[in-house]
């Protein structure tokens, strides 16, 4: 069964099209994620399917209820944790918890015992009486989804939750979301981290409000067009530099101190990339073919969009 389901779902303000003809479907218990770069169109998306916003056109069910028809159901069925979630600084980590069992009427008998296990669940036990203006990122985005959580959703939306956090409290964050699904909530989240997008069960490429691809991520990684060289400098950014000059400059990424060389011709290409770190007095570390990331697919994968003809 289907626990959100789209069908040319769309949002349009003034003559920009947020959201396209967005179709899809998450099942009960999955892991979906939905990635793409700022402007993509994710949080209007988002907005949609928690009856924030209603759409211009096409339809939208979240745990059996339509977005535009049952919207005041919906939102006591899920969960939603938007990008600056509404904490209270001035308010203690269990007073925040509190305040949002009492928005969602979740009543006193039993609320304790599900308060520490959510503050345990994520953490946050030796915090409880802290300010929550005094938290670290980290920890007010588990705060955010502690809140989110206080009523037991059967569907959770995280838009873009780690982003600005750093890579422990990402990595802690996680963690916590794979312990939800193994009981049973279904979880749809976005980020702009393609290498989040990997921890999903199944993920949507977004650009411009459209749609490109939908599947697993080893799915994804099949319609990659070309191989990958990756190459090792001590130079990375120099290293690219020089390359752009003798590769298409699109056929270039920087991945951190690793470079990756999209071409047909691998032989072809590692010899080119010889040859023009050479000539720019670069020292070559390493070179291997690579299997690619989601970041390479979707840079592929757009670049098939924008040669397609409109």
């Amino acid at each position: 069964m289907s626990a959100i389901k789209t069908e040319q779902l769309t949002k349009r303000f003034g003559s920009l099209t947020a959201v396209d003809g967005l179709t899809l479907e998450v099942g009960e218990g999955e892991l979906f994620g939905l990635v793409g770069p700022d402007g993509a169109g994710k949080t209007t998306a988002m907005r949609l399917l928690t009856a924030i916003m209603t759409p211009d056109a096409g339809d939208a069910w979240v745990a059996g209820c339509h977005v535009a028809h049952d919207a005041e159901q919906i939102k006591r069925r899920i969960g939603y944790m938007s990008q600056r979630f509404g904490l209270y600084a001035d308010l203690t980590v269990m007073e925040n918890i509190n305040f949002y069992a009492d928005i969602y009427n979740e009543p006193r008998r039993g609320r304790g015992k599900k308060i520490d296990r959510l503050l345990a669940f994520s953490n946050l036990t030796p915090f409880r009486r802290r300010l929550a203006g005094n938290l670290s990122g980290g920890m007010k985005q588990k705060l955010g989804l502690a809140c989110a959580l206080i009523h037991t959703p059967k569907v959770l939306f995280l838009d873009e939750p780690t982003n600005g956090v750093d890579p422990v409290s990402r990595r802690d964050f996680w963690r916590i979301l794979h312990q939800l699904l193994q009981e049973g909530t279904t979880i749809f989240v976005s980020t702009a981290y393609l290498d989040e997008a990997d921890r999903c069960g199944r993920v949507a490429l977004m650009h411009r409000g459209r749609m490109l691809a939908c599947g697993t991520p080893a799915e994804l990684k099949r319609l990659m067009r070309g191989s990958i060289l990756e190459i090792r400098t001590d130079q990375p950014r120099e290293a690219a530099a020089a390359l752009k000059q003798h590769l298409p400059p699109d056929s270039v990424g920087l991945f951190g101190d690793r470079l990756h060389l999209v071409g047909d011709d691998t032989e072809r290409t590692a010899s080119i990339a010889r040859d023009a770190l050479t000539e720019a007095g670069l020292t070559l570390i390493g070179l291997r073919v690579a299997e690619p990331s989601l970041e390479d697919v979707f840079i592929s994968v757009l670049g098939k969009e924008e040669d397609s003809p409109q």
